[in-house]
Order: structure tokens, then C-alpha cells, then sequence
């Protein structure tokens, strides 16, 4: 793909590639997501409720509420009364993550900052369970959302943004394929603290490396009967 500085207008001025072919993407459909080891759907306060408070629990020492704007919640009603306030919204429009296994709820994540106009689109509100950390749901519930965006949807650019104190969300996004963009430095304010927010992209040109790389991380042969990984999901984009 040209780059800006490749193409030049009438007067001889660096300009960007044009982008003629392209249709406004469709906003993101209500319809689940089926994985070989999770699905994604529709977040539903009334259904996924206690199973998530209970999944969330698991985390006795609460340290994964630290770099998100809500919680934690000391009982289930207040967590109620607050998955059912994010539950009814587009945008974020919230979704659960079901583990195939289980068939329990174990985290959310949603989609945010919905731009057709510019297809732009961001993944955010990652909130998974000790249930699901380090286990090929966690993983596959991020292809399953990111495919939906490029194949589906039509979005030319995806987003990860977080603290840029929150090393493991950091860690996570590159793992997953995101590159890193920078520092917005006092980008914003929550619970009474600071943000650095560091910024992180995957653009459509890129996807279909990462979609190669994903499908051969998650199939069967890449796990010992234990569930350790084989080869790691890095080794298989080089």
C-alpha cells in the first residue's frame, strides 16, 4: 500500500493514498459469535448477571477493576443495577463471553467509539474473569470480535486504548497484533486519578496476517493435552 508521502497532488504536495473502493461499514450486528472455545453474544443483564458477579468474584483481591473506570462491586445488586445501566447501550455496546465448556458467562468486552463515517471502531470495557485468563477463550473471544469488524462489518481501522500504566492490558494488545501509536499524556480523569493513555491499532491491510496467525494458534494441535501452548501466538506472524 502507498504510503502519504508516495503520492502527491497537482501542486506537487504530499497527500494520502485514495481510498475510492471503500463503503461506510455497517454499525455491529446483535447476531453471537461462535468459536471453538467460547462464544460471544449480546450482553444481558437479566441472563449473565450472577454468572458474571460470580465469575468477577473469583478475583479476591480485585485487582482487575484497578484500570477500569467502574467497580468493584461489593455485592451482586450493585453490580446488577450497573451491568443493567451498560447493558441497553450501542455505544459501548457490551458483550459477554461464554466459555464453550461451561457454558457460564466469564467476562465482557464491548465495542466503543462506533465512526462508520471514518470506519473506525475500538475494543474496550475488557474486563475477563480469573476464569478465562491465560486460556484460548481469552484469546479467541479478540479474533472472534476482530473478525467481525474487518470480514463483516468493513472497518478499516481497530482500536486499543488503555492506561499506560496497565502493563498487562499493554501486553495484551501487542500479543493480539495491535501496534503501538503513543502516549496521549493527561488524556482524561477517573476515579480521581490520572490517565496516560497509550494507544494502540489494527488496520485492515494488516488483518489477514493476523488472521492466519490466530486460526493457527487456536486450532487443537497447538495444545498439549494439558492446555499449554505449543508455539506462541508471535511465532506465528513472523
Amino acid at each position: 500500500m502507498a504510503s502519504t508521502t508516495q503520492l502527491c497532488n497537482a501542486l506537487g504536495q504530499p497527500v494520502g493514498f485514495p481510498v475510492n473502493d471503500w463503503q461506510t461499514p455497517s454499525l455491529p450486528s446483535v447476531a453471537g459469535l461462535q468459536g471453538r472455545y467460547c462464544c460471544v453474544e449480546k450482553l444481558d443483564a437479566d441472563t449473565h448477571g450472577i454468572e458474571l458477579f460470580n465469575a468477577f468474584m473469583k478475583d479476591t483481591d480485585e485487582a482487575n477493576w484497578t484500570y477500569l473506570p467502574y467497580g468493584p462491586f461489593a455485592t451482586q445488586a450493585g453490580f446488577q443495577e450497573w451491568l443493567s445501566s451498560v447493558a441497553g447501550t450501542t455505544d459501548p455496546f457490551f458483550h459477554v463471553i461464554i466459555d464453550s465448556r461451561t457454558g457460564k458467562a466469564v467476562g465482557v468486552a464491548s465495542y466503543l467509539r462506533i465512526d462508520p463515517a471514518n470506519a473506525t471502531i475500538e475494543v474496550g470495557h475488557i474486563h475477563f474473569s480469573p476464569l478465562m485468563q491465560r486460556q484460548p477463550v481469552a484469546t479467541e473471544c479478540m479474533y472472534l470480535m476482530m473478525k467481525r469488524v474487518f470480514e463483516e462489518l468493513g472497518y478499516r481501522r481497530y482500536e486499543w486504548k488503555c492506561d499506560s500504566l496497565n502493563q498487562p492490558s499493554c501486553r495484551a494488545a501487542q500479543r493480539l497484533g495491535f501496534s503501538y501509536e503513543g502516549l496521549f499524556r493527561q488524556a482524561t480523569m477517573y476515579k480521581g486519578r490520572n490517565r496516560d493513555t497509550a494507544w494502540y491499532s489494527v488496520i485492515d491491510s494488516e488483518w489477514p496476517r493476523l488472521k492466519t496467525a490466530f486460526e493457527q494458534w487456536l486450532a487443537p494441535g497447538n495444545f498439549q493435552q494439558s492446555g499449554q501452548q505449543i508455539a506462541s501466538l508471535a511465532s506465528f506472524r513472523q
